[in-house]
């Protein structure tokens, strides 16, 4: 008994011990098994394949269909990355402040606020979007607001200021790349301000306060205190914005134009419309790929040990 005692119990004890992890892990292994694993073999198979959708499709293994996919599409696929990464960098600039403030100065009022924030989520997508078309069309709310407040001067300094991707035509707002970026940034906020709040919300403020008493300015406070313990919050919520916004094709159909069509429409539109299923799949292979590469990357280089 008392060998039994030091080893850990019987054997047939410490075997079940080791199997139950394996068994708690079994259901979540599955589930990425059938609904991630099989489909991305099945893409990429189909992206090596030939034939169309009359006589069927044979994998020979054709990788000229990506040279194809990237020769022919690659506009669109820097288009999606710039808009994607331009709507996550608004959503952080919107975000964090926003995050800061339900944590920290919204007392009894923070969990209104968290609804808020999560409140659209209460309508579908396709709404939220379709409802920018209203805000941003001409004589829209937006439109008639900036007139109304002297501020349409602001679109042309868009238009100057990033002019690289064109945020603005004159006083049009709608079917712009302004319009696209605009509902980006709306319907993904809520994925960047959550991460930030649940990281910013256990903040020591104890940290702050010895930095103020060390003769930090609010800006040093903040960028060596404040901004270093949040990047996890940071980090996540970048994550969650910028992969399915750059994947995403709803905005740029709803309000965008034929010079603001991104990655994701001309996916949609080989697998639906054009039938060219290699194409498509092979697009997808290739965004899934630049996404994974530059998340690694990202993930690296940001250095935050609790994502790593």
């Amino acid at each position: 008994m008392s060998e039994a005692l030091a080893t850990g119990g019987p054997p047939a004890r410490r075997a079940r011990r080791n199997w139950v992890p394996y068994a708690l892990l079994a259901p979540g292994l599955l589930w990425l098994i059938v609904f991630f694993a099989v489909p991305t073999l099945s893409l990429v198979s189909q992206s090596l394949q030939t034939g169309d959708v009359y006589n069927g499709y044979v994998l020979t293994w054709n990788v000229q269909t990506y040279v194809d996919a990237l020769s022919t599409y690659w506009p669109q696929m820097v288009r999606s990355l710039v808009y994607a990464g331009l709507a996550t960098v608004f959503t952080l600039l919107l975000g964090y402040p926003l995050a800061w403030f339900i944590a920290h100065r919204s007392g009894r009022f923070k969990n209104v606020l968290l609804v808020l924030v999560v409140a659209p989520f209460f309508t579908s997508f396709l709404i939220r979007t379709l409802a920018w078309q209203t805000i941003l069309g001409n004589g829209g709310l937006l439109e008639s607001t900036m007139s109304w407040l002297h501020l349409t001067w602001l679109l042309h300094g868009f238009e100057s200021f990033l002019g690289l991707v064109n945020l603005g035509t004159g006083n049009q707002l709608l079917y712009t790349p302004f319009a696209v970026v605009s509902g980006l940034t709306y319907n993904f906020l809520p994925f960047m301000v959550l991460p930030l709040y649940a990281n910013i919300e256990r903040l020591d403020l104890r940290l702050v306060e010895a930095a103020s008493d060390l003769y930090a300015t609010p800006f040093h406070a903040f960028r060596r205190v404040i901004w270093p313990l949040s990047l996890p919050g940071v980090v996540a919520g970048t994550l969650l914005t910028f992969i399915p916004a750059a994947g995403d094709y709803i905005n740029s159909v709803l309000l965008g134009s034929t010079q603001t069509v991104m990655i994701g429409q001309v996916i949609d539109s080989q697998f639906l419309r054009v039938l060219n299923y290699p194409l498509a799949a092979a697009l997808s292979v290739v965004l899934m790929a630049v996404i994974i590469g530059l998340v690694m990357a990202y993930v690296r280089r940001a250095g935050t040990e609790e994502l790593v």
